[in-house]
């Protein structure tokens, strides 16, 4: 598969964050169902950070990869305990950590600082991953005061409509979700992970640092509709 409409789809997107944000807002080219000449793409189009919903996926493509250099690997599926151990080291961020059963695992499973986020269902939806929104401040401390974790912010997926009201208000939901946690507990989260190909544009809006795209950037993957 060709991606030559790459740098006009990501010249669009970072007019729009031009337009949108006036915070810092990093691009993670998600990849997941594509080979490793979207990587490739990706990094000689400026992106280097690269996100992977699937351990295995993203372990096969790392390996493929061994020889490009530059690229900031990020977690951003569930991820379950059992594959702690393979995670661990490997990835620049992990953005879906939503128990303490699964920190302390990460934790005792990392030799060096492994920097990770906290997803939150701020919808509440049952199909997703993610704490609670009740949960999340005490889970916050606790896995800050962790050894080899190093906790910098916070995740969540909007339900999925284009209702920009809905959008908009779990986007909002996170961010004052954040500020509570520092006031309750102390600990700031910098990181405001939120927004995908079809809904950046509200999260960035209520304030994302971290955008996650795969469509807006590489096309329809297999079986999509545009």
């Amino acid at each position: 598969m060709a991606f030559e409409a790459l740098p006009e789809r990501l010249a669009q997107v970072r007019a729009e964050l031009a337009r949108l944000a006036p915070q810092p807002v990093t691009i993670v080219a998600v990849t997941k169902g594509f080979g490793p000449d979207a990587i490739r793409a990706a990094m000689a189009a400026g992106l280097a950070d690269i996100g992977e919903n699937r351990v295995q996926e993203a372990v096969q493509k790392q390996d493929a990869l061994e020889e490009l250099t530059g690229v900031r690997w990020h977690l951003i599926g569930h991820l379950q305990r059992n594959k702690a151990r393979v995670v661990a080291g490997r990835f620049e961020l992990v953005h879906s950590l939503d128990s303490l059963e699964l920190a302390r695992e990460l934790d005792r499973r990392s030799t060096t600082l492994q920097r990770v986020l906290l997803q939150v269902n701020v919808a509440g939806e049952a199909q997703k991953s993610g704490c609670a929104p009740e949960q999340a401040p005490m889970l916050a401390r606790q896995v800050a005061e962790l050894e080899h974790l190093r906790l910098e912010g916070l995740m969540t997926l909007a339900p999925l409509t284009d209702d920009e009201d809905v959008q908009r208000r779990t986007f909002r939901d996170l961010r004052v979700l954040r500020d509570r946690i520092k006031k309750e507990e102390g600990v700031w989260l910098p990181t405001l992970s939120m927004g995908m190909s079809g809904d950046y544009a509200p999260a960035v809006l209520e304030g994302a640092t971290v955008i996650r795209l795969g469509t807006a950037l590489f096309g329809p993957r297999g079986g999509e509709t545009p």
